[in-house]
């Protein structure tokens, strides 16, 4: 398994991953310095990374394999189907998988995604239009649908 550390504006992301594609993207609570070489299994994924955060990328290409059950990775499937700019609330993603029942293990699995922001979990905000849970910390939800959000807000003064 190789790891590569990136800056980001939202702190520092540990990005880990193999021949088989990157199995995780974390956020780290502390700052970590900034990987100097990076492995070449994981270069594409920190380029793509950086072009995000520049405002230069909306879709990720790089090789992801994430660890989990069928209905984790079915979860994940429908987060990549979320628009860059766009939201879904927990009940919408529960429908969209054939059973509103599924609400609670749907948001579980939400929760459980090991590949941050190129899986898009922060794009699942609760039906009232509230900012709910994220493994990251919902600072860094507000941060990213505010990155990626087609309005741009202007100062008053």
């Amino acid at each position: 398994m190789e790891i590569a550390y990136l800056n980001s504006p939202i702190g520092s992301l540990k990005v880990q991953g193999d021949t088989q594609g990157v199995t995780a993207i974390t956020f780290m609570d502390d700052n970590h310095p900034e990987t100097t070489v990076i492995p070449e299994v994981l270069e594409d994924a920190v380029r793509q990374l950086k072009e995000y955060f520049k405002k230069e990328r909306t879709t990720f290409s790089f090789l992801q394999n994430p660890q989990g059950t069928d209905f984790q990775k079915k979860v994940w499937e429908e987060l990549r189907e979320i628009p860059f700019g766009k939201t879904t609330t927990y009940l919408d993603m529960a429908k969209q998988l054939g059973d509103p029942k599924v609400i609670r293990a749907a948001a579980s699995a939400n929760g459980r995604n090991p590949i941050s922001i190129a899986i898009p979990c922060h794009r699942v905000i609760g039906s009232d239009g509230a900012l709910t849970g994220y493994a990251g910390g919902l600072h860094r939800k507000q941060w990213l649908l505010e990155h990626e959000s087609p309005v741009t807000q202007g100062t008053l003064f």
